[in-house]
């Protein structure tokens, strides 16, 4: 993982993971996953219980670029035709695919959904504004209903040791609090629609509830 968070670096791995007829670049996504984890981890032990799991799936991910089917994983859209076509996903049972890169890559997704919410809500907060209770609802619409209780009850606990708001901005390493706000509001776009086209993408296969 990278040692020093930058906000720049998450804008420009998703903005090249698009590609011009908008599929996704499965490389990049990677990439762009990996700042997230240093994100996080810039952060301390807070979001330990997420980005340890990210990390791991990223392994796993990147493993399938550099096999021997790597031509297969180039975008998402082409990893999830060749899983499907070749039979290679666990559609309603964890079975003989555990890390199947559908599988993989959802859990990922799942986890991009309460990023983008939370730093949506980072970017429009005012001084007064808690980052506990904007993580929280965040989580609290994306990830949790992915959770069982104990992780829930756990991630209310860590939440409430965020430090505040100053914090946040300090480790985006984008300049002034409103230079990060405006660094945001490029990135968040583009890291909504990467959600949104991968969202349509499994809705269409029936692929978002894989065990």
């Amino acid at each position: 993982m990278a040692d020093c968070f930058s906000l720049q670096k998450v804008f420009e791995t998703f903005k090249s993971s698009l590609t011009d007829n908008k599929e996704v670049y499965l490389k990049y996504y990677i990439a762009g996953w990996r700042e997230l984890v240093s994100f996080m981890n810039s952060l301390g032990t807070v979001f330990s219980f997420i980005s340890k799991d990210a990390v791991t799936k990223i392994q796993i991910l990147e493993n399938l670029v550099a096999s021997e089917n790597g031509s297969h994983y180039l975008t998402i859209q082409s990893m999830v035709k060749f899983e499907l076509d070749n039979e290679l996903v666990d559609l309603t049972k964890r079975a003989t695919h555990p890390d199947s890169g559908c599988r993989t890559l959802l859990r990922l997704h799942r986890a991009l959904l309460w990023l983008e919410l939370f730093l949506e809500r980072l970017r429009t907060s005012t001084e007064e504004s808690k980052t506990s209770v904007m993580c929280s609802e965040a989580y609290n619409e994306s990830l949790a209903q992915h959770h069982a209780w104990i992780i829930r009850k756990a991630a209310g606990m860590a939440f409430c040791a965020l430090p505040g708001r100053d914090a946040f901005f300090e480790v985006m390493n984008a300049g002034s609090h409103q230079e990060v706000v405006n660094l945001l509001g490029e990135a968040l776009p583009l890291i909504s629609e990467v959600y949104q086209i991968t969202q349509d993408l499994y809705a269409k296969n029936n692929l978002l509830e894989l065990p």
